[in-house]
């Protein structure tokens, strides 16, 4: 029932699963769209069917100024978001995709994945460091992108926390760093940032990294002179537009919640949550890639530097993401216990998505 309301979905699930019958449902227009099925397949049920969020429609004509027969670079290719963004991208024909990647396993992944998928469209499959700026230099020399995703993050808070703090303040606010300055030099049009809602009024340290990362593009842009003489020169080359996209939680993303509750099912329990109030934001990575593309084509018109804020709808509680993926797996609570172990360093009960300060200015607009 793709095109059913959220509730009624909900409500077949729960017949279903009162009476013993699996339900199953066949492809949405996402997953045709990013190639994951096709019309003839039906599938088990996921949480992004019973998230409740409405269809995203995109401004194809601005997204296919900015990707189509351009040169792309996604740092981070191989995780979650980067490898989404890259499989949106490609449905744009873009001249070549650059997918740079640190992790070895998870390039290789990818390549293996795309070079099957896809064999028309020129890709570049290339290992590096986003603090490397040797090797950027050379990739930004060999291929001459034209626009930027910069996915490339440590983004697991309890990690990063504590004796791995400096490594993600290098990595998510050095490296946001280096590759910017070389967007500059090179004559990037468009770079674009993905950021967290952990970055507003951070309380950790992977939060307080991302918003840094974020300061460090937006006094980059200020420091770029305007641009003059367009008509005059004909090497004219347009200045770099910083473009920051902030949301939540991706469903299923690499270490987060999802795949560890389905481990923990799949051994027979218990599913651990920190806390029976914890609660956040959640999409899915199709729309969440699309929302990045998005925010990529709108961003730059006035000036750059800007921060979009994704609709990440309203927040969830994270009991009730284990309640659902307990009944999709066919089993009901008494077979599955849920337990509580506390929060961990660095976490939240909830999550913002702009501050005090700019929830005001927008109230009083």
């Amino acid at each position: 029932m793709p095109p059913a309301m959220v509730n009624e979905r909900r409500q077949a699930l729960e017949i279903c699963s009162e009476i013993g019958v699996k339900a199953m449902t066949i492809p949405s227009y996402a997953d045709l769209v990013s190639g994951k099925m096709t019309v003839s397949q039906i599938r088990d049920i996921e949480l992004d069917d019973l998230l409740g969020r409405e269809p995203v429609v995109l401004d194809t004509d601005g997204l296919h100024a900015l990707l189509s027969d351009k040169t792309i670079l996604i740092t981070g290719a191989g995780g979650s978001i980067g490898s989404e963004l890259c499989r949106q991208i490609i449905t744009f024909k873009p001249k070549q995709l650059i997918l740079f990647e640190l992790n070895e396993f998870a390039l290789y992944s990818i390549q293996e994945e795309f070079c099957s998928k896809f064999p028309d469209t020129a890709m570049a499959f290339v290992i590096g460091d986003v603090k490397d700026g040797s090797r950027l230099e050379q990739l930004f020399t060999q291929y001459q992108p034209t626009v930027i995703f910069h996915a490339a993050a440590y983004k697991h808070v309890p990690l990063m926390e504590e004796e791995n703090a400096w490594q993600a303040l290098q990595n998510n606010v050095l490296g946001t760093y280096v590759l910017a300055k070389l967007a500059i030099k090179y004559h990037i049009t468009k770079f674009v940032l993905i950021s967290t809602d952990k970055a507003v009024n951070p309380t950790n340290v992977m939060g307080a990294s991302k918003r840094l990362a974020e300061m460090v593009c937006q006094a980059l842009q200020q420091s770029i002179p305007p641009q003059e003489n367009k008509q005059v020169n004909t090497d004219f080359q347009p200045n770099t537009r910083f473009v920051i996209v902030r949301f939540g939680n991706v469903l299923g993303s690499t270490g987060s919640v999802i795949p560890k509750f389905r481990e923990q099912i799949a051994k027979g329990g218990p599913i651990t949550v920190t806390h029976p109030d914890i609660s956040r934001y959640f999409m899915s990575i199709q729309e969440a890639a699309q929302l990045v593309l998005q925010a990529g084509s709108m961003g730059g018109i006035k000036g750059g530097g800007e921060i979009f804020v994704m609709d990440m709808g309203d927040p969830i509680r994270i009991v009730d993401l284990a309640k659902d993926m307990i009944r999709l797996s066919g089993l009901s609570e008494e077979e599955i216990k849920i337990t509580y172990t506390g929060l961990r360093s660095g976490e939240n009960l909830h999550e913002e998505l702009i501050t005090e300060k700019r929830k005001y200015l927008t109230n009083a607009a």
